[in-house]
Parts: C-alpha cells; sequence; structure tokens
C-alpha cells in the first residue's frame, strides 16, 4: 500500500525493533542509506541492524558502521516488530525475508518500485534513497552527525554519478551541500569511490575488448564471462567507459555471475531503459536500470538486444 512520507516517518517512530536491509548487489546508494538509517534509528534509543545477503565491494567498507553488516545465515531469524527495506523492493533483498514476519516498510526512489506486499513510500523525484533518508532525519528530529552525513553523502554522489546524470536536480545539490556543512569530505569520499584494484583494471581491458555495437551505432555493449568476474572485486563504473561514445543512446553491461545468472546493467541518453528492464523481470530508473537473466551469456546478449531494439 502506498503511504506518505509523513506516514513513513510515523511507522518508524512507533517501531522498536528494527532489521534494515536492501538489495543483492548492493551500491553505494544502498550500503550508505542503511548505515545511515541504522545510526539515525538508534540515537533514537531504539534497536536496529542491518542484514545484506550479499558481498559488498572493496570501496565501501571505509563507510562508518560498515563492519556492523551482517549477512544472513540459513535459518537464522531475527525478532524485529518491523522490515525496513530501502533502496529496493521486497523480492530482491534475498534470504532476509525468511528472517522475520515483521510488518514491512519500504523507502524507495525507484519508480519501477510496485510492492504490494508492504507499507511503500516511494519517491521518484529523488536522486537517491540517500536523499529521502536526509529529509527523514529532519522529520525524525535526528541531528545527522559526520558519521551519518559520510553514508548519505556517499549514496547520493554513486547514485548521480557524481552529480553528473540526468537525476541531478537542484534539490540534490543542496542535500549536498547541507551534509558537506555536516562534516562530509567530498574529496575523500571521490578517492575512495574511485579506487580500482590492478585485476580491476585489467577487467576493464576485458571489457572494452568485448565491445559490440548495434542497430547503426545507436547501441553499445560490454560482456564479462565468468571467470573475469572471478577476479574482479567490483564493475562499478565500467559501463561508463561505453556510455559517452559519440551516437550511442543505449550502453549496456553483460556479466556472467555463476552458471547461467547474467546480471544486467544499461544506461541511456533518451530511451527509458527502465520499461526495458521491468519486461525483463528487473527494475530502475528511465536513465540507468538493469535486470538478471537467468540464462547463458550467448542468450542473454541476443534477449538483451531484442528488448532494447523494441524499445529504440
Amino acid at each position: 500500500m502506498l503511504i506518505t512520507f509523513k506516514q513513513a516517518a510515523s511507522k518508524l517512530k512507533a517501531a522498536n525493533k528494527i532489521l534494515i536491509t536492501a538489495h543483492i548487489l548492493p551500491d553505494g546508494d544502498a550500503i550508505g542509506s542503511t548505515l545511515a538509517t541504522m545510526q539515525m534509528l538508534r540515537a533514537l534509543g531504539k534497536s536496529a541492524q542491518v542484514f545484506i545477503d550479499d558481498d559488498v565491494r572493496k570501496n565501501l567498507h571505509v563507510l562508518p558502521h560498515f563492519e556492523e553488516i551482517r549477512r544472513p545465515v540459513d535459518g537464522e531469524k531475527f525478532d524485529a516488530d518491523l522490515l525496513l527495506i530501502l533502496d529496493t523492493s521486497p523480492d530482491r533483498i534475498g534470504n532476509v525475508a525468511k528472517m522475520t514476519d515483521a510488518p514491512i516498510l519500504n523507502i524507495d526512489h525507484h519508480v519501477t518500485n510496485k510492492n504490494d506486499a508492504g507499507d511503500l513510500y516511494v519517491e521518484p523525484d529523488a536522486a537517491a534513497t540517500c536523499e529521502i533518508i536526509f529529509k527523514l532525519a529532519g522529520e525524525l528530529n535526528v541531528k545527522i552527525t559526520p558519521e551519518i552525513a559520510t553514508c548519505l553523502y556517499t549514496g547520493l554522489a554513486t547514485d548521480t554519478g557524481f552529480f553528473q546524470f540526468s537525476n541531478t536536480r537542484a534539490e540534490t545539490f543542496k542535500t549536498a551541500s547541507e551534509l558537506v556543512n555536516c562534516g562530509v569530505k567530498p574529496n575523500i569520499i571521490s578517492e575512495q569511490m574511485e579506487r580500482r584494484s590492478a585485476a580491476e583494471v585489467l577487467s576493464m581491458r576485458t571489457a572494452l575488448n568485448s565491445l559490440k555495437i548495434f542497430y547503426g551505432g545507436k547501441v553499445a555493449g560490454m560482456f564479462l564471462d565468468l571467470p573475469t568476474m572471478q577476479n574482479c572485486d567490483s564493475t562499478e563504473g565500467f559501463i561508463d567507459l561505453i556510455r559517452v561514445i559519440d551516437g550511442v543512446d543505449v550502453a549496456f553491461m553483460i556479466s556472467e555471475r555463476s552458471e547461467k545468472v547474467c546480471r544486467v546493467s544499461m544506461r541511456s541518453k533518451g530511451v527509458d531503459v527502465s520499461k526495458v528492464a521491468n519486461e525483463l523481470g528487473g527494475g530502475g530508473h528511465i536513465r540507468a536500470a538493469g535486470c538478471t537473466l537467468y540464462t547463458t551469456l550467448d542468450d542473454a546478449e541476443k534477449i538483451l538486444v531484442a528488448a532494447i531494439g523494441k524499445a529504440l
């Protein structure tokens, strides 16, 4: 059920034991928003714990309280009176969904979130879920410490491509400015997020060598097979290597995560890639979206290229 911002805040005020989670394959916004919210709720005297059912790329390990994130184990239960799902819908939280039967509060900024399993607050105009959490801190009357601000700024910056993507708006810059006033060091965050291992840089070369152009130059794609992915801690930013090609409207990357499991990331300048992702079981934004295809890398390419062709 769709609820208002104030109703979402009220539900957090009423809860005492909150299990916080976000999507598998977590990015800066997922980790930043969960860690910031955990600190905010604890500041209100509540019990709050973050569980993420996936590995988290090393760049994000420097965020305050990262070491407190837990990963669920088979059969584990958590005593909670609220399951808070951030930056995604309930179908993308993995085994965390099995940890509690508590009521769900879902806060997100993805327009494709159609969750009907609990209470949902969606703000599609927000550049990141961290932007919503920043406003939530004001509604809950929680002081934003430098540690909370660092988590929120990281999510805001990474989800906007460090304020380069089309989801960046005046409100985004205003929020970033206020977070800097709270103690954020933007240069330190950007340096950490840009850091790459030698293996990742070599994987970039492999990705570029796999480049294919489709539909007369309107679509560009890269492909990373399983052996390459096993030597790569993160593919964050890889797609930006081809998004900038002159004449390309849609850029995509398919990465093989395990046998017949391929992760798709898409970026666009004009086409609504959220519709493409939604048709393939995923979601996201108009200009940035993704999905998972349960097939081989070759078949995933055929399925995705055909779907993008229909959208052009």
